[in-house]
């Protein structure tokens, strides 16, 4: 491919806005219809131009190739609450039992780009666009306090230009620039966001900044991180993977500097993971992958509904969640010349636990376990068609309603997925 030609692809790259969303988390599981098909693995087996995403030293051993692809995500978010839950409100006790569905949106399109030319043998550019991850509910029913229509939307989008190159016929090292936007918007928060903080002076809301905590529309706010990853082949039949993404340092949400930690701040939390490689056979390679999530050291993320903190202050409320680790396993089995299978498993410890049931309301999370399945057929001879499918099996967790805020009860949030993806590659 001439350079003008990669310029073109990367420009645009650029347009492919994602309706991200995901379930390590809010992190995706898999960053490619490939890597999905196999449990998200890819640290020491990169397959196609999304490698990057996962480790980028894998970029410069999958050749001159461009890939294209798009996913159709239908998660199922619930949230039940006891049938002796109530809460209490300015008209009196409220019973507040019963099913509320949070799927105003049921499928999402996700897209997926990835292009990547060698310098020469032991070199290569590229990039990889996709979205990083995310989270959506739209409840058109919900209980007090929050209103009709509460709700979240977050999406990532990453475009990572990467270097990749061979230090010796064994070793590739890798580095990407994770260019990101991101966008937010929060619905039905008023009455959270005004109310008075139990025992605090009369006219303190729980916002700092109510007019700056829901209903504004989306915000949009931008950053620059990098990853960097390492791949040896430690034998003909054997290879092992590090990769680590710095936390990405975002402008702050200012339409929410009064719902998100430190002034509407929402950072990308570092990353880090291992992965090995092992071609079992001549047609059968399986791989595996542990990744760390350090959602922990993000405040808005991490931070509890403290006592006496306020919205958008410093230590502001945030979801509680805590950091996780995911564990990949993938096998691919090459059929024949033009017919390559997969299969995988994702695990990932589950970030909600139950001491901050009611604010995650917004962001039930909790899924734990994919099964994946996924296929490429060679449709030419530089031409691929690769699809994938995964369920994300249901889980939930339980948690006491916080009787500081008038209720009584207990709260359960719940999740499922179903993902079809397709994609394709040039080999050119």
């Amino acid at each position: 491919m001439h350079l003008k030609k990669l310029a073109l692809s990367l420009a645009l790259a650029g347009i492919a806005l994602p309706a991200a969303h995901a379930t390590n988390g809010y992190f995706q599981p898999g960053f490619s219809v490939k890597s999905v098909g196999m449990g998200g693995v890819g640290i020491a087996f990169p397959q196609d131009a999304l490698a990057a995403a996962i480790n980028p030293a894998g970029m410069v051993d999958i050749g001159n190739r461009l890939d294209f692809g798009v996913s159709a995500f239908q998660p199922k978010r619930d949230a039940s609450l006891s049938p002796d839950a109530t809460v209490m409100t300015p008209m009196g006790v409220y019973p507040i039992g019963g099913s509320y569905g949070g799927n105003d949106t049921k499928t999402f399109i996700i897209p997926e780009f990835g292009v990547n030319y060698m310098l020469n043998p032991t070199m290569s550019v590229g990039v990889s666009v996709y979205g990083n991850g995310g989270l959506n509910t739209g409840y058109s029913k919900i209980f007090p306090p929050f209103n009709p229509g509460t709700g979240v939307d977050l999406q990532q989008l990453f475009i990572a230009p990467t270097f990749a190159m061979k230090v010796n016929s064994s070793n590739s090292i890798g580095v990407s620039l994770n260019i990101v936007h991101q966008s937010f918007r929060a619905n039905g928060l008023s009455n959270l966001c005004n109310a008075p903080v139990p025992g605090a002076p009369a006219g303190t809301t729980l916002s700092a900044n109510p007019s700056a905590c829901t209903d504004n529309g989306h915000a949009d706010s931008n950053g620059v991180g990098v990853r960097i990853g390492w791949i040896g082949q430690l034998t003909p039949t054997f290879s092992v993977g590090a990769t680590y993404q710095s936390e990405t340092h975002m402008q702050g949400f200012g339409k929410y500097s009064g719902l998100f930690a430190n002034a509407g701040q929402f950072n990308i939390p570092a990353n880090f993971g291992v992965g090995v490689a092992w071609k079992a056979t001549p047609a059968m390679t399986v791989a595996a992958d542990v990744v760390r999530i350090d959602y922990g050291s993000i405040p808005a993320i991490a931070n509890g509904m403290l006592p006496g903190q306020l919205g958008g202050q410093t230590n502001g409320p945030g979801f509680g969640w805590k950091s996780i680790n995911v564990y990949k396993l993938g096998v691919a089995y090459q059929y024949n010349e033009a017919l390559t299978l997969r299969a995988g498993w994702n695990h990932g410890d589950n970030p909600i636990d139950s001491s901050n049931i009611l604010f995650n309301t917004l962001a039930p999370g909790v899924v734990k376990d994919h099964l994946t399945l996924g296929a490429t057929y060679a449709i030419a001879k530089n031409m691929e068609l690769s699809f994938d499918y995964v369920h994300a099996l249901g889980n939930s967790v339980t948690g006491q309603l916080p009787s500081n805020f008038g209720f009584t009860g207990t709260e359960t949030l719940s999740m499922s997925q179903n993902v079809l993806g397709v994609s394709l590659g040039w080999k050119y």
